[in-house]
């Protein structure tokens, strides 16, 4: 006898002397190979914070719909002016906000998202958009509203000598045409630009921008006359469904009504008015879109001002 003892196969009891090998938990019983936390199933590669020094990734505006094209471009021109000035002069904010803006990936030109501080534009050829929503940055275009009084017509001249749109913009040096058209004695908002694919976009009746207008009509209306009106009414030029009908006010014989159409066809609201049985003794257009004539008094014109140029821009696509 040595008197080593028995040898140990490990940090156990010796081998032979507990319960014999097979009568155990069989081999392979515990918990199955690969049941534990599943490899790759943590947090995603590339998702955690991002390195020190790296670059934010920037996002697209969450407000607007400014295409964003997916191949990027260099939108710099090099004798442009600096992008934050650009924005700051069309009264987007201060210098130092509209970095802050580029910074966050809120400023897109061209479609295209720009971080860069250093970006230079061109303010007449490019398109700037914030948060989704376009920037007039352009200081020569003009967008004006004018009040237009009954007995005026529609044009910046008259060969006939009557008095015109033009007769009120004479101090004005742009040259300037009208969006659409109110018949003579048709007053209110009329809309003058010297943008004219925005002036193209607001009379095409695809974009679908709506007009409103108050009509005073004789009175008492009847009740079916809106639901007729929205329904559609036949005229010699076809079909015409106004949008809304509304009674505003009512009188002894006569009765002020509001409607709003999205259709430029000539005549169209003194015409389908006349067709329900209530022909229009007097017509004014109050709306144009998002533009409201307010308090503008008749044969006065007003700038637009930068978030009403923004919605019209938004209302047709640009």
């Amino acid at each position: 006898m040595s008197g080593e003892g028995p040898r140990r196969s490990g940090p156990g009891k010796p081998t032979g002397k507990g319960k014999p090998v097979g009568k155990g938990k069989p081999v392979g019983k515990g918990k199955p190979a690969g049941k534990g936390k599943p490899v790759g199933k943590g947090k995603p590669a590339g998702k955690g914070k991002p390195a020190k020094g790296a670059k934010p990734r920037p996002t697209r505006p969450k407000r607007g719909h400014a295409p964003v094209p997916a191949v990027p471009a260099d939108v710099h021109v090099e004798d442009g002016m600096r992008l934050q000035k650009v924005l700051a002069q069309a009264g987007v904010g201060s210098r130092r906000a509209c970095e802050a803006m580029i910074a966050a990936g809120r400023v897109q030109v061209d479609g295209h998202i720009v971080v860069e501080q250093g970006v230079r534009i061109d303010p007449v050829r490019q398109v700037v958009h914030v948060d989704g929503v376009r920037v007039q940055v352009d200081e020569d275009k003009l967008y004006l509203a004018f009040n237009k009084p009954a007995g005026v017509v529609s044009s910046m001249s008259d060969d006939l000598g009557r008095v015109s749109l033009g007769d009120f913009m004479a101090e004005r040096p742009e040259r300037l045409f009208h969006v659409g058209r109110l018949d003579s004695e048709t007053e209110g908002l009329i809309l003058l630009t010297n943008d004219g694919e925005l002036a193209h976009r607001l009379q095409h009746p695809g974009y679908g921008v709506p007009k409103t207008y108050l009509a005073e009509v004789p009175g008492p209306v009847a009740r079916d006359v809106g639901k007729r009106l929205r329904e559609g009414v036949e005229l010699e030029d076809g079909p015409v469904r106004f949008d809304s009908f509304r009674l505003i006010d009512s009188q002894p014989g006569k009765a002020l009504v509001e409607v709003v159409l999205h259709e430029g066809r000539k005549h169209i609201v003194r015409r389908g008015l006349e067709e329900v049985g209530y022909p229009v003794e007097r017509l004014v257009r109050v709306q144009v879109g998002p533009v409201h004539l307010g308090d503008l008094r008749q044969g006065r014109w007003r700038v637009l001002t930068r978030t009403e140029v923004a919605q019209l821009f938004s209302a047709v696509g640009l």
